[in-house]
C-alpha cells in the first residue's frame, strides 16, 4: 500500500484571540481532514522535542527517518543542492536574507519587507559582484546564499542569531560576532551595505543578514534507510535539498511558490501521479509558516482551509489504498513570529482500505505506519 505524508509547515500555533481562542488549525475549515479523523487517529506531538532547535530542517530529517548524528550543520548546504549546486569539505555556504533596517538601525524585516520581488532581484544583482573569495549566490525573492572558504570559527564558534527571530534588535549588534571573526565577510556585509543605499525609502534601509553557517554533508538516501522508494512535492530550497540529498525525485511544477500563494491543485496533480509510481510520497506546504512569521494568523487558516480543499478533497476522490499522515514540523506562532518545540497536530488515517491507522505517540509511530513493511 502506498502512503504519504502531508507536512504543513508551521502548523501547530498559539491560541488566537481573533479567532475565539482557537489555532489557525482549529479555526479553518477542513471537512476532508474531518473525514480522515472519523476514520483515522488524532494526536499531539513535538517533532524535536528537546533534542534540536525547533527548525523544518532536522524536523522533517526526523519525519522522513534520518538519524540526528546524521543531520547537517544549518540548512544552508541542502538549499545549494535545490539549485543543483556542491561544495567541497574546503568550503563552506551561509544563508543570506536580504532584510529591512529602521533609522536607528534596527531590524525590522527579515525577508526585504517593502520591496517588489523585482526590486530583490535587482539588489541581489547589484551584490553579485565579483568578489575575492566570496559567491553570491541568489535564490528567490529575498533569500541569497554566500559560498566561501571553509572556515572553523564562523561554523562552530560564531554567534549569529535567525534574522527571523531577532525583530527590533540592532542590525550590527546581531552581525557583530561574525565581522568580528571574518574580516573577508566584514568587508562584504559593509560595501554590499552602501550599494543598496538607493534602494532606501520611509526610513527604511537594505542589508544584507549571512547566517546559518553549514559545510558539506552526505545523507543515507531514503530507499536505503527504509527500503521502499520515495518521492517529494515542494517547493521550498529547503525541502528540495533534503529531497536531493536523500535521493528522492522532486519533480519541478509550474505555478508553485514556497508561500500562500502556491498552486495547490498542481501540488495536488503532482502528489496523485508519483503515488502511482513510488511506495511513499513527502508532500510539503510552506505557505503556514511564511503567514505566522508575517503574524498573519488569518493568512495561515485559510491557507491550511485551502490545502484541505484543493489539495485533500481529490486525492480522497480517488480508489487507490492509501495511508495517510498530515501534521507539522513544528510550531510557528501567529503571535510570536518565532518557531518553538512545542506539539504539533497529527493525524493519521488508511483510506480505500479495512486497515486501520495506528495511534501516533512518537515520530516513530510515523515511521513505522508509513515507512514500514507494505501491506
Amino acid at each position: 500500500m502506498r502512503s504519504l505524508m502531508v507536512i504543513i509547515d508551521g502548523l501547530g500555533d498559539d491560541p488566537i484571540s481573533q479567532f475565539g481562542g482557537k489555532t489557525p488549525f482549529e479555526y479553518a475549515i477542513h471537512p476532508n481532514i474531518d473525514k480522515l479523523l472519523k476514520r483515522g487517529t488524532y494526536s499531539e506531538l513535538s517533532i524535536c522535542g528537546n533534542d534540536f532547535a525547533a527548525e523544518s530542517l532536522g524536523c522533517i530529517l526526523r519525519l522522513l527517518g534520518v538519524e540526528q548524528k546524521d543531520f547537517p550543520l544549518n540548512r544552508a548546504y541542502l538549499e545549494l543542492l535545490a539549485n543543483g549546486r556542491d561544495i567541497t569539505e574546503y568550503e563552506m555556504v551561509l544563508r543570506c536574507n536580504l532584510a529591512s533596517v529602521d533609522a536607528e538601525g534596527r531590524l525590522v524585516s527579515f525577508n526585504a519587507m517593502g520591496l517588489t520581488p523585482q526590486e530583490m532581484a535587482k539588489a541581489a544583482d547589484i551584490c553579485n559582484e565579483l568578489w575575492q573569495g566570496i559567491e553570491f549566490m541568489h535564490l528567490s525573492e529575498y533569500r541569497n546564499l554566500l559560498i566561501l572558504d571553509n572556515d572553523a570559527q564562523i561554523l562552530h564558534n560564531c554567534r549569529i542569531a535567525p534574522p527571523h527571530e531577532s525583530m527590533g534588535q540592532l542590525y550590527d549588534e546581531l552581525l557583530g560576532d561574525l565581522k568580528a571573526k571574518s574580516l573577508l565577510l566584514k568587508t562584504f556585509v559593509e560595501a554590499t551595505t552602501e550599494k543598496l543605499k538607493p534602494f532606501a525609502r520611509n526610513g527604511v534601509s537594505y542589508r544584507i543578514y549571512p547566517w546559518g553557517p553549514s559545510e558539506r554533508k552526505v545523507l543515507p538516501s531514503f530507499k536505503s534507510l527504509h527500503g521502499i522508494s520515495g518521492a517529494a512535492v515542494c517547493k521550498a530550497e529547503i525541502v528540495r535539498g533534503i529531497a536531493c540529498a536523500l535521493q528522492m525525485p522532486a519533480p519541478v511544477i509550474p505555478g508553485t511558490t514556497a508561500d500562500v500563494d502556491t498552486d495547490i491543485a498542481a501540488k495536488g496533480r503532482a502528489a496523485q501521479k508519483l503515488l502511482g509510481e513510488y511506495d511513499f510520497v513527502l508532500a510539503h506546504f510552506n505557505g503556514s509558516d511564511e503567514a505566522a512569521h508575517r503574524y498573519d494568523y488569518r493568512a495561515k487558516a485559510d491557507f491550511i482551509t485551502r490545502i484541505d480543499k484543493e489539495f485533500l478533497a481529490p486525492l480522497l476522490n480517488t480508489q487507490q489504498p492509501l495511508k495517510i499522515v498530515i501534521c507539522g514540523d513544528h510550531v510557528t506562532s501567529c503571535v510570536t513570529g518565532k518557531h518553538s518545540a512545542g506539539a504539533v497536530p497529527v493525524v493519521a488515517a488508511v483510506i480505500n482500505s479495512d486497515n486501520k491507522a495506528p495511534a501516533i505517540g512518537t515520530y516513530h509511530d510515523i515511521h513505522k505506519f508509513l515507512m514500514g513493511a507494505s501491506d
